[in-house]
């Protein structure tokens, strides 16, 4: 079991992979069994062949996205406290003992790297990465009642039960999302870390998609809303299902039919018998999830408990 695994998914960083392998051996010299470990996700350059010369061990994940990364990573290693960094040199390395002492000393479960509250607006020449960072970061805060000050930072640092009972879903880079809302849904403790941002290198490509990955961010956060909070997910739908059709119902039917005795607008009536069905369907539906979701809680306690457990056998 390692004391410390330096975590770090890279996809076509020739360019910068060296450096960043180079700095976090300096950065943790005073960390003993520390191991580097650079996983390859298909990369058309030479980043695997760098990676392993720079002293880092190399492994290979061929389902391609961050989200698939991850998921091996974190099935395959063992550590005490993991530090996952991205291979594009955009990250402080100097940080790496101070989040390592969170986890170790004051049992943080997961400490962010917040970019947004140092350089990260003046270092990022992509304005639309600034408004989005922004947006999926006061989205989350709102619906998820956390303080989370950067949501999609790749710069993050994680206990062993963080990583043993955190079920990696995504695949692409809306997996920091899902690990900043299964934290605080969990009731992980989380801890933001301020950190210093500096943009890419010139010649090094960002593999992120402004728009296409926004959406999928977005929808994601819709996702496990959904999954955390169904009776207020679904509620709303059946709130909005009953306004609609009260005002529907009182405008175009009973008001109508006070003056003339006849249901003249039937296809309206016939709207609003539906809607209502739809709103006590959703209303059912989010009781019952709800309920669901009570249950999950109580197992995911005892999952903890387990990942304790195996955490103790491995460090005797």
């Amino acid at each position: 079991m390692d004391k410390l695994a330096v975590l770090i998914p890279a996809y076509n960083e020739a360019q910068t992979i060296v450096k960043v392998v180079e700095d976090v051996k300096n950065a943790t010299l005073n960390i003993p069994e520390t191991v580097i470990y650079v996983y390859d996700n298909n990369s058309k350059d030479d980043t695997a062949t760098l990676a392993q010369g720079a002293g880092a061990v190399v492994r290979h994940e061929f389902a391609q996205g961050k989200g698939a990364v991850i998921r091996r990573m974190f099935r395959e290693i063992d550590a005490e406290v993991y530090i996952m960094i991205d291979a594009d040199d955009t990250y402080p390395v100097e940080a790496i003992p101070e989040m390592y002492e969170k986890i170790t000393q004051r049992g943080v479960d997961m400490v962010v790297g917040d970019r947004l509250s140092s350089t990260y607006f003046e270092q990022n020449t992509r304005p639309f990465h600034n408004v989005g960072n922004s947006l999926v970061r006061g989205l989350i805060n709102s619906l998820f009642k956390t303080d989370i000050k950067d949501i999609l930072t790749g710069y993050r640092a994680f206990s062993f039960r963080f990583v043993k009972t955190f079920p990696v879903l995504s695949r692409g880079f809306e997996i920091e999302t899902e690990m900043s809302i299964h934290a605080t849904e969990k009731r992980m403790l989380v801890e933001n870390q301020v950190i210093e941002y500096r943009d890419r290198p010139d010649g090094s490509e960002s593999k992120l998609d402004t728009y296409g990955d926004g959406l999928r961010v977005l929808k994601a956060v819709m996702n496990l809303y959904r999954n955390y909070h169904p009776l207020a997910y679904f509620g709303s739908i059946s709130g909005l299902a009953i306004v609609v059709s009260l005002i529907a119902f009182f405008g175009h039917v009973l008001m109508p039919f006070l003056h003339t005795g006849r249901v003249d607008n039937m296809p309206t009536l016939v709207v609003v018998m539906v809607l209502l069905s739809i709103a006590v369907t959703a209303l059912f539906a989010g009781l019952i999830l709800s309920s669901i979701q009570a249950n999950d809680k109580r197992d995911f306690e005892l999952s903890l408990i387990a990942a304790e457990n195996r955490f103790k056998d491995l460090t005797k």
